[in-house]
C-alpha cells in the first residue's frame, strides 16, 4: 500500500485553527451545564451538526459515506467516549486544567505504537513519559495528591482513548474524507446522547442544580441560552474537528499531537478573558513539562510511518 505523505506545516495550520477555535466554544460548556444536562447537550449538538452538514453536502461537494464501515464506527466510537469523559469533565474542572489531562495523548500516542505497532522507544522517550507523568501530577494539583483523585483523572483517561483514537485516524481510516470522519464522530455522540437520556428517562437519580447536575440531568426543556451555546458548539466543533481530523490524516500522528499543545495556553487566555481565570504557577509548570514530553516524543519519532 502507497504511504500516505506526510505534509506538516500544513497539519500546524489545521491544528492552530482547530484550537483557537475549541478553546473558545470550550470555555462556554459552564453555560450550558447549569441549564441542560450532557446526555442532551450531545443528542442536540449532533442534531444541529447534522442540519450544517446537510446543507454544506451539496455546495461544498463533502462525501459523507464512509469507505469502511467498521473502521469508521470503530473510530468514532473511541473517540465518542474519549469525548464523553472530556465534556463531563469541562462542567466542574477549568478548561485548561481538561485540556492538559488530555493531551497526555502523545505519550499514549507512543507507548500504543511501542505495543500495538512495534515501533521503538528511545532512552530519551522514556525520560519524556516520565517528565509528563510529573507534568500531569503537577497540573492535577490538590485533588491528584489529597485522595479525590477520580474527577481529576477522568481528563487523563479521556487523553489515553484520544491516543487510541488519533492513531486509528491514520491507520485505519487514511482513505476516508474528513467530513465522513466528522460525521461519524458526530453522529457516535448523538446515539450516545439518546441512550443517556433513555436510560436516565428509566432509571431517574437525584440531580443537583446547576453545573454539578450536568451528568445526572436527563432530558428537560431548553433554556435559549443552552440552545444558542449548544449552536455555538456544533459550529465551532464541525470546523475545529474537521481540522484536527485533516491534520491527523496528512502528517504523522506523533507530530500533529504535539502541534495541539497550542491548546493549553489558548484555553487558559480565553478562561481569563471570559470569566477572569487564572492558573497556579505549579499548574503552569506542569503544563510546560507535558508539553516539553510531547517535543521529546516527537522529536525522537521516526519521520514517516512505516506500518
Amino acid at each position: 500500500m502507497t504511504e500516505t505523505p506526510n505534509r506538516t506545516l500544513a497539519a500546524a495550520g489545521a491544528v492552530l485553527i482547530y484550537a483557537c477555535v475549541i478553546a473558545f466554544t470550550d470555555n462556554y460548556v459552564r453555560v450550558i451545564a447549569a441549564d441542560g444536562g450532557l446526555w442532551q447537550f450531545h443528542a442536540t449538538r449532533t442534531a444541529m451538526a447534522v442540519v450544517l452538514l446537510a446543507l454544506l453536502a451539496v455546495p461544498l461537494g463533502l462525501r459523507l459515506r464512509p469507505r469502511r464501515f467498521g473502521a469508521v464506527f470503530a473510530r468514532s466510537a473511541i473517540h465518542g467516549a474519549a469525548m464523553l469523559i472530556y465534556f463531563g469533565a469541562l462542567a466542574f474542572l477549568p478548561v485548561a486544567q481538561v485540556a492538559a489531562g488530555l493531551f497526555t495523548a502523545p505519550i499514549f500516542v507512543l507507548l500504543i505504537q511501542r505495543l500495538a505497532y512495534g515501533q521503538s522507544i528511545s532512552l530519551l522517550q522514556v525520560l519524556a513519559v516520565a517528565v509528563g507523568f510529573v507534568g500531569v501530577v503537577m497540573v492535577l494539583g490538590p485533588e491528584a495528591m489529597s485522595g479525590a483523585t477520580f474527577a481529576a483523572l477522568l481528563p487523563v483517561i479521556a487523553g489515553a482513548l484520544y491516543a487510541m483514537g488519533n492513531i486509528a485516524t491514520r491507520q485505519w481510516c487514511a482513505g476516508e474524507s474528513a467530513e465522513t470522519l466528522v460525521a461519524g464522530f458526530f453522529g457516535m455522540l448523538g446515539v450516545l446522547g439518546l441512550i443517556g437520556m433513555a436510560v436516565l428517562w428509566l432509571m431517574p437519580v437525584a440531580v443537583p442544580e446547576g453545573a454539578e447536575g450536568f451528568l445526572q440531568r436527563g432530558a428537560v426543556w431548553p433554556t435559549g441560552s443552552f440552545l444558542w451555546w449548544t449552536f455555538v458548539q456544533a459550529a465551532g466543533s464541525l470546523l475545529g474537528v474537521g481540522m484536527i481530523i485533516k491534520a491527523y490524516q496528512i502528517a504523522d500522528a506523533s507530530k500533529v499531537s504535539v502541534f495541539e499543545y497550542i491548546i493549553l495556553p489558548a484555553s487558559a487566555a480565553w478562561g481569563f478573558f471570559l470569566w477572569g481565570e487564572t492558573l497556579s504557577w505549579l499548574a503552569v509548570a506542569g503544563m510546560a513539562l507535558i508539553a516539553l514530553a510531547g517535543i521529546l516524543i516527537a522529536r525522537q519519532s521516526p519521520t514517516a510511518s512505516r506500518q
